[in-house]
């Protein structure tokens, strides 16, 4: 399974995975941008929200981008 996500990271609030009116999701994150620590912390969402584990998940594209293709 292939998702498109929209990384919204250093976010205040609940850390949080919205699915959007066109399929893909936008994921609120507390972590921020640096040292990858906002893709571990999408790589756990992810887990969390769709029962995976964390070695199944890919980041296929934009790995230092916002806007990321995830596979699962």
């Amino acid at each position: 399974m292939r998702i498109s996500v929209r990384v919204k990271p250093g976010t205040k609030g609940a850390t949080r995975l919205e699915k959007q009116e066109d399929g893909s999701f936008t994921a609120f994150l507390h972590a921020r941008a640096h040292d990858g620590e906002a893709n571990k912390a999408l790589l756990e969402l992810i887990s969390d929200e769709f029962k995976v584990p964390k070695t199944s998940i890919t980041i296929v594209s934009g790995a230092k981008s916002r806007d990321k293709i995830i596979e699962c």
